[in-house]
């Protein structure tokens, strides 16, 4: 076969849809994914699927060939050598597509039995040129889902919503938009290569709109492939966040909207590279990622985005704008070694105690109770293998007096939370989460829940997520929910050094090999999987999943603690 060929597909109508799935070494998860899509309600003669094998070493692309024989009239295939990245293979699509809606799927997700038939419903009734469906997640991948929060919206603004923080592209377009406007995904972006083509995409729309009555879009946290770490994507991250900031600079005038788009890219990407990761580059890496972020800061970071950012990305950002890496290292290593600092009262003004960040960015008078709201985890314990137990501490004295009412909230999950009887000064509480409640949430997708704090008392009502700074996460257990088994445990994103309650399904394939690997005289693997502190699972959109630079998940059973 040469490095491109196509299969043959026989002349049909122009259908409804053309589905884009790029591929690139997701033999476990492709089927699935196939599946979904030949399983669609809409029906074979209203829609097309276009596969573009980017040069997969797996197996992927004999897969691909074997169905394209038995759907020639819907399935058609491109094998093409690895491009490197994700953008190639989506444009190849793009080029072949021939439906009057385009969808893109990346090749380890899926999507509902119905739900190219409701967007293209969707779209053909209010006429709209995006349409986006309710993403979920599977296997604790996390999505930004605030968007679907208010249900079904007919038109969402790009400005007034929460749709610059949905920017992948796993959305229904109109092919005649992406036509006029000679969309296409820009190749010199290694990741993040689907926001331009989004961005644009709904700048200039008639209509966009948000379904949030079915699950649309089934987001797959991979379970299988190794993990790639910051340090090895820095550079790519450095030179892709670059020319996203210099594509929306270009596409929105300077003004109110451009930061409202721009707070997502600020708040995420930006404050994303000055995470608690980057305390483990070396010392060039760490000059180049402050010199890039501190322009980006200067050039695009107005007053009013500056303070329409969370806590955390205001302060780390403030210390690269103030100072040099040394100053932001310092900002870091509060978070990450001792945790909250004290609250600075000066003039009526309440700062954040951080050494090295300037009073402007340090400023949280009009968010005091989102930051009292900040706690420390101290212990995370299990009661009875049934209950897990978290501790955590404000360093504010006067928390019970001023802060009133306190929650801790794990996902959609409020533990039983109260103050701890054994510190006097109050500042301790501890939140009880039952695992059988952790596990319903979960469903059989498996789910992260990052720990939140809520108060609401004098200073106003505020929530913060919960950091776990020194914190030794313990084994997780292995737990039967119905007929299903997960590793539950408490572990720590190493991005931003969240608490987080995870859930993993766990198959007994995974067990038994796990368990084979473990018999005596057998060679002892290197631990994979739900380790003592499991990594945070990316938010990769579908395109940056296709080529090799993609960002997997961690991988599945690691050392567990077997609970009946």
């Amino acid at each position: 076969m040469t490095a491109e060929e196509a299969t043959e597909r026989p002349p049909v109508a122009r259908p409804d849809v053309s589905v884009i799935v790029p591929v690139y070494n997701t033999l476990r998860y492709l089927r699935p994914c196939l599946d979904s899509l030949l399983r669609q309600t809409i029906g074979a003669d209203r829609m097309e699927i276009v596969a573009v094998d980017d040069g997969s070493t797996d197996g992927s692309g004999r897969l691909l060939d074997r169905l394209a024989a038995r759907h020639p009239g819907t399935l058609r295939v491109v094998h093409q050598a690895n491009s490197g990245g994700p953008a190639a293979p989506c444009n190849r699509g793009l080029e072949l597509a021939t439906g009057r809606y385009v969808f893109f799927l990346g090749s380890d997700d899926r999507l509902g039995p119905e739900a190219l038939e409701r967007l293209v419903a969707a779209a053909d009734r209010y006429g709209s040129d995006v349409v986006l469906g309710k993403v979920v997640g599977v296997n604790g991948r996390h999505v930004f889902s605030d968007v679907f929060a208010a249900g079904n919206a007919v038109d969402v603004s790009l400005f007034d919503s929460a749709l610059p923080w949905s920017l992948a592209n796993t959305k229904l377009f109109r092919r005649d938009l992406v036509d006029r406007l000679g969309l296409r995904f820009p190749e010199d972006m290694p990741v993040l290569s689907d926001q331009p083509f989004t961005l644009a995409a709904c700048y200039h729309a008639r209509r966009i709109t948000a379904l949030a009555d079915y699950d649309y879009y089934h987001a797959v946290r991979r379970l299988d492939a190794r993990n790639i770490t910051y340090h090895s994507r820095v550079e790519q991250r450095l030179t892709s966040v670059e020319r996203l900031f210099a594509f929306v600079d270009g596409l929105i005038p300077a003004g109110a909207r451009r930061d409202a788009v721009l707070c997502r890219h600020v708040g995420l990407e930006l404050a994303n590279l000055v995470g608690d990761d980057f305390r483990r580059l070396d010392r060039a890496a760490q000059e180049r990622v402050h010199a890039t972020v501190r322009r980006l800061v200067e050039r695009y970071v107005t007053d009013g985005l500056r303070d329409r950012l969370d806590i955390e990305a205001r302060l780390r950002l403030g210390a690269v704008s103030a100072g040099g890496v040394d100053e932001l290292l310092a900002v870091i290593d509060q978070d990450t070694r001792r945790g909250v600092p004290a609250t600075v009262v000066e003039a009526g003004r309440w700062h954040a105690g951080y050494p090295g960040a300037p009073a402007a960015w340090t400023d949280v008078t009009d968010v005091r109770a989102d930051w009292l709201a900040r706690l420390d985890t101290v212990e995370v314990s299990w009661v009875d293998g049934q209950t897990v137990t978290v501790t955590a501490r404000s360093p504010y004295p006067r928390f019970a007096a001023e802060v009133g009412p306190v929650r801790l909230v794990a996902g959609p999950v409020a533990g039983a939370t109260r103050l701890d009887a054994t510190d006097p000064s109050g500042r301790t509480m501890r939140s009880d989460f039952p695992v059988d409640r952790l596990l319903a949430a979960s469903a059989a997708s498996g789910q992260r829940h990052p720990v939140r704090a809520e108060v609401d008392g004098d200073q106003g009502r505020g929530r913060a997520p919960v950091r776990a700074p020194r914190l030794a996460t313990g084994r997780p257990r292995l737990l039967r929910h119905g007929a299903r088994l997960y590793g539950v445990a408490a572990t720590v994103d190493p991005r931003n050094g969240q608490l987080v309650l995870s859930v993993v399904p766990v198959t007994v394939g995974q067990l038994v090999g796990r368990l084979r690997r473990r018999l005596p005289g057998a060679a002892r693997p290197t631990p994979v999987g739900v380790p003592p502190r499991l990594g945070a699972p990316t938010t990769r959109t579908a395109t940056e999943r296709a080529g090799q630079h993609a960002e997997p998940g961690a991988a599945a059973v690691g050392h567990l603690t077997v609970t009946p």
